[in-house]
């Protein structure tokens, strides 16, 4: 194989269309960690001018590309010819970051696949959603893409073990063609000073116990567990949710009685500080490829206790405890009022989260996704030698 650095190109435009959410920490976190990575690589970003770039620094040898961008229709001929755009810029190895992208024949190309979700059939995927026409209209081009572009046979990463064979259940794709790449929890998420939270408990005037939940994620079971916690317990016991959108109806009415808190949309560093002063995360969502605010919290020092859906198990392991339907109240419930109860479990479920949480950094993951550009190269060359014969070897 060649010495020669490569040059990556990386479908970065979640970077510049001003989103939010899980997609968009782990564009921006792995880019962060690539460029800083000391291997013999040197990186293309690929924007386009719809919003301010939310990019890092680059690093010599690498670059800021920019596609133009001036309506929704011009996203979509980006998808289709960007690809081809990134081989004539030089690119040895392609990388779509967000579920989907066309690199052309001749660019070995990797594609993080978060999740099954855009690959299971249509009705499924709608089912999961709200009716509106244009959100109906995203997800089945999602589908759509996301199948064509696994057609492509590019070398597929995903974030968990079971986000892995769910996407081998639901798809043609062969084992060897489907690594996994786990995730990590930003520098933003670890232990901040005890007196700034501290006073930031008091600002919000919690009481000695504090509940933390996401409220995009399965809230109504949350809810109902903290209503059936014991009399005394739920008194000295706070319950906040945190969320990017509009809250659930059931978490906008107990907001407004008085028995829950709603922060929304917190930048990441108030976040971390949501983490900080909970003694729990409560998190019973119903599908997880990687469940990423679990490892936040426990990056946090913050316990877990969630469900048993998706990748949750997984990532918690042992640092945390697992009910197994997200929709049993009652156990969640009775696993909080145990944990809350007992202060030196909760004193060593703190410290397993610390620790569980150390297993991830973005540096790992930069230079396991480094290894998996190289296995796309061996990946295209096995294609091209089962489809055209063997290849002659090039020193």
């Amino acid at each position: 194989m060649s010495s020669k650095r490569l040059r990556v190109a990386i479908d970065a435009r979640y970077l510049s269309h001003g989103l939010v959410g899980g997609v968009h920490t782990y564009v921006r976190s792995l880019t962060g960690a690539l460029l800083e990575s000391d291997a013999p690589h040197d990186y293309d970003l690929w924007f386009d001018d719809k919003a301010p770039f939310d990019a890092p620094d680059l690093p010599a040898g690498s670059r800021t590309r920019i596609l133009r961008w001036k309506n929704p229709v011009n996203s979509l001929r980006n998808d289709f010819r960007l690809g081809a755009m990134m081989r004539h810029a030089g690119a040895d190895v392609a990388h779509f970051p967000a579920n989907y992208g066309f690199a052309p024949a001749g660019i070995p190309t990797v594609v993080t696949l978060h999740d099954a979700i855009n690959i299971l059939p249509l009705r499924e995927i709608i089912r999961g959603h709200e009716k509106k026409p244009r959100t109906l209209a995203m997800m089945t081009y999602l589908h759509l893409v996301t199948r064509r572009s696994l057609g492509r046979r590019p070398f597929i990463i995903t974030v968990s073990q079971h986000a892995r064979r769910e996407i081998l259940r639901h798809s043609d794709l062969k084992p060897d063609q489907v690594g996994v790449v786990y995730s990590a929890a930003g520098d933003a998420f670890r232990l901040l000073d005890e007196r700034r939270v501290r006073e930031e408990r008091a600002r919000l005037h919690l009481r000695d116990h504090v509940l933390l939940a996401d409220a995009i994620k399965n809230p109504a079971t949350t809810l109902q567990a903290y209503r059936r916690l014991p009399a005394k317990l739920r008194a000295r016991t706070s319950l906040v949710y945190f969320t990017r959108r509009e809250p659930h109806p059931d978490v906008s009415d107990a907001a407004r009685a008085g028995e829950c808190l709603v922060i929304e949309r917190p930048s990441t560093g108030y976040l971390a500080l949501l983490y900080n002063l909970a003694d729990l995360f409560v998190f019973p969502s119903y599908y997880e490829g990687f469940g990423l605010p679990a490892l936040e919290a426990m990056a946090c020092g913050t316990p877990v206790i969630g469900s048993s859906a998706g990748s949750i198990p997984e990532i918690v392991a042992d640092a945390g405890l697992i009910v197994a339907n997200p929709d049993d109240h009652e156990a969640f419930s009775v696993q909080i009022a145990a944990t809350l109860s007992n202060s030196a479990l909760l004193r060593d479920m703190q410290r397993a989260a610390l620790e569980r949480a150390s297993a991830f950094s973005w540096d790992r993951t930069a230079e396991e996704t480094q290894r998996a550009y190289l296995s796309a190269i061996q990946w295209s060359l096995s294609n091209a030698s089962r489809e055209h014969g063997p290849l002659p070897v090039r020193a």
